[in-house]
């Protein structure tokens, strides 16, 4: 293993993309916040860090020995699998609250399941998805 990948100068720090959301956390201590608004800061983060989000691929193409290893991790055992792919996940209060996602967009990087074929798939789905329920007639998607 490289040494470099504990170099804290070496370290993409997820927290400096997630100030908003981390604000958001926050915030939610003190009155409700609407779950939408976590997803749409969450994804917001991972597409500046990745590209790429949770909905751009489907966990089917997770092994299931990578399932186990997600459901395994902690905090401690998150923050060495994070380092040693070249990510922190800390920030100027602790580990970040979505640690376990972040972990998740690190593995399917890792995986190489970050890619143009995998979103248009996982896209078709949702819109499958969407067009089954009951009164749906179509899906309007921002590209």
């Amino acid at each position: 293993m490289s040494t470099i990948a504990f170099d804290s100068f070496a370290l993409t720090r997820i927290a400096d993309f997630a100030r908003s959301l981390s604000r958001l956390h926050a915030l939610a201590r003190r009155q409700p916040v609407d779950d939408d608004a976590f997803d749409r800061e969450f994804n917001a983060v991972c597409l500046s860090v990745w590209g790429y989000t949770t909905d751009d691929f489907g966990d089917e193409l997770f092994s299931p020995a990578d399932h186990a290893f997600l459901d395994s991790l902690d905090e401690a055992r998150a923050r060495i699998f994070a380092a040693e792919q070249g990510y922190d996940l800390v920030d100027d209060t602790g580990m970040l609250t979505d640690w376990w996602g972040f972990c998740w967009m690190i593995l399917a990087e890792k995986r190489g399941l970050l890619t143009p074929e995998n979103r248009a798939a996982a896209r078709a789905a949702i819109e499958d998805k969407y067009l089954a329920a009951p009164n749906v007639i179509g899906v309007i998607v921002g590209r």
